[in-house]
């Protein structure tokens, strides 16, 4: 069991920087892998980022490649995502979710802890 809070949203404008945190209340954090999700004004929730239980993977959506950076800490029982170079194309509602498996879920699917989502909007 974990739950998920999650801060570090916000309003910006294209081309700055932002970085949202997840943090986990429950026990054994290091064994969670954790995902970035993020649900456009009227579209699905799609996969952003993900990364293992121990941080040796990770995985991205193609579209933030290169701007985007997932990270964890597993001392303070948090995963960050830091974003830069935003788009006004990035703006949605960023969630965090968790899985306790040693391999690398990616999808929606895959993942059946979930933060409460926090609101990134990136103006032109």
């Amino acid at each position: 069991q974990v739950q998920l809070v999650q801060s570090g949203g916000g309003l910006v404008q294209a081309g700055e920087s932002l970085r949202v945190s997840c943090a986990a209340s429950g026990r054994s954090f290091g064994d969670y892998a954790m995902g970035w999700f993020r649900q456009p004004p009227g579209k699905e929730r799609e996969s952003v980022a993900a990364i293992s239980w121990d941080g040796s993977a990770t995985r991205y959506l193609d579209s933030v490649k290169g701007r985007f950076t997932v990270s964890r800490d597993n001392a303070k029982n948090t995963v960050y995502l830091e974003m830069n170079s935003l788009k006004p194309e990035d703006t949605a509602v960023y969630y965090c979710a968790a899985r306790q498996v040693s391999w690398l879920p990616f999808y929606v699917s895959d993942y059946d802890y979930w933060g409460q989502g926090t609101q990134v909007t990136v103006s032109s």
